[in-house]
This record gives C-alpha cells, sequence and structure tokens, in this order.
C-alpha cells in the first residue's frame, strides 16, 4: 500500500475507548478505531469531560423547547447548559487550528448527538427532535464541514458519502485512495456475512 497523508477527524472521545461517559465507561466502535483509524488521525472530544463535569457524573438529558433545550441532570435537575455552551465556544474556535475534514458524533448524546436526541418536556415526555448542546454549536460553527454519528457510519452509502474524496478537497487534503474505499467495502463485507 502505498504512503497515504492521514487526514484529521474531530470524533466524540467515547467511540475510542476513552471511559468519559457519565457511567465512567465507553462506547468503544471497533470499526472507528481500528478500520477507519489505520487511515485517520482523530482529534478526541468529550464535551462534559472537558468542560469540568468529570467521569462518572449524574446522567443528563435534555429538556424544554427541542429548538432551544436546556442541558438539565436527570435527578437532582442542575441545569448544566451555561456551563457547556460556554466551553463549547471557546473549542471550536480551537478546533479551527487543527483542521478537521469532518467530525464523528456519538449518537443520541446530550451533548454530541446530532439528530433525533430526546428532548424532554414538563410532563416527562420526549420527543426525538433534538440536537446535543456541543454538536449544535459545533454543525453552526463549521457547516460545511462533513459529520455523521457512529451508528450512521455503519451504513455504507453514509459511509462511503462521509468519506468520499470531495469531503477533503475544500480544506487542501490529499486525496483519499481505493485502499480506504477497499478497508469500508470488506468491513461492510464482513459485517453482512
Amino acid at each position: 500500500m502505498a504512503h497515504m497523508e492521514k487526514i484529521k477527524l474531530g470524533i466524540s472521545a467515547c467511540l475510542l475507548g476513552e471511559n468519559v461517559r457519565y457511567d465512567g465507561v465507553h462506547k468503544l466502535d471497533s470499526f472507528l478505531k481500528d478500520s477507519l483509524g489505520k487511515y485517520v488521525d482523530y482529534v478526541p472530544v468529550c464535551p462534559e469531560g472537558e468542560c469540568g463535569l468529570g467521569a462518572p457524573r449524574e446522567s443528563m438529558r435534555l429538556e424544554g423547547d427541542p429548538e432551544n433545550p436546556r442541558l438539565v441532570t436527570t435527578h437532582s435537575k442542575q441545569d448544566r447548559t451555561d456551563l457547556l455552551v460556554e466551553w463549547a465556544r471557546k473549542r471550536v474556535v480551537e478546533l479551527e487550528a487543527e483542521n478537521l475534514c469532518g467530525f464523528i458524533f456519538k449518537s443520541d448524546s446530550p451533548s454530541c448527538g446530532i439528530k433525533r436526541v430526546k428532548v424532554y418536556n414538563e410532563k416527562c415526555m420526549s420527543v426525538d427532535a433534538g440536537v446535543g448542546i456541543f454538536a449544535k454549536i459545533f454543525i453552526k460553527h463549521f457547516p460545511f464541514l462533513p459529520m455523521e454519528d457512529e451508528e450512521s457510519l455503519h451504513d455504507l452509502g453514509l459511509r462511503k458519502n462521509f468519506i468520499d474524496t470531495k469531503s477533503c478537497a475544500g480544506h487542501d487534503k490529499i486525496n483519499l485512495d481505493n485502499h480506504l474505499f477497499a478497508v469500508l467495502r470488506n468491513f461492510t463485507i464482513e459485517k453482512i456475512r
């Protein structure tokens, strides 16, 4: 295989096996870490950990208006929105220097989910209509950067589109060669078997 310059992707740190989630564990995605990880340099981000909440911590969820939800702890009802928003606004500016070619978010996360995140109303009823607090700020700051969540990347079509050579063309990155697509195709074939 010819030498290939690696591109940089931001990623939710828990997907790489870092024990940063509220319960002190991870959500390792072996495909992202071991297969795709051969071809990219990851820039891990954990909003809750990096803003000072640590792990383990009380679980949180989105509450209120799905268009502008609050991030609230599930038992003690502490509103953590302002803390996370202040951190996120600084972090996206820092991430500019990384020259990212995309970002892989943790699905369903109240901080990192990019679609259909549960938002609870005052009667504890949820709708799958929200976007995580950090993800929303990231999307607004980098509107043209390719981004997906790990669940979507298990679909070959979405995965190929996310890692399409055109994804990085606007960022002056080297084109990804056929080796990357072969890895993606072989991984999908192995999953089907």
